[in-house]
């Protein structure tokens, strides 16, 4: 018996985000294009693994809430902003393109 090879893809090929802020709060949603990702979203996109990604700016911490009726994620990382809207000079204060850079993530297929 052989073992099923696993594909490893950017998340960006099985799933879709949008960012926004709220303060010095990141919120990023999460949505597979198939409802059969979101088991394997929910397994492997930890928030862990998302505070890591933002760790570098600053992040303290992150919330991740499942949707299972909606089939989606929302993740909250938390002082990331550098002070949100009104008191950053970051040319993204709102966060919007953040929502990229989780896409950016890896997830193994079977």
């Amino acid at each position: 018996m052989t073992a099923t090879a696993k594909k490893t893809v950017l998340l960006h090929e099985i799933a879709h985000s949008r960012a926004g802020d709220k303060g010095n709060r990141l919120n990023m949603s999460l949505m597979p294009y198939k409802p059969e990702h979101y088991a394997l979203i929910a397994e492997q996109i930890t928030a862990d693994r998302v505070l890591a990604l933002f760790t570098h700016r600053g992040a303290t911490g992150c919330t991740r809430y499942d949707l299972p009726n909606l089939q989606a994620f929302n993740f909250v990382v938390d002082e990331v902003l550098e002070g949100g809207v009104n008191g950053s000079l970051n040319l993204d204060g709102h966060g919007k393109s953040n929502s990229f850079r989780l896409l950016s993530l890896t997830v193994e297929l079977s």
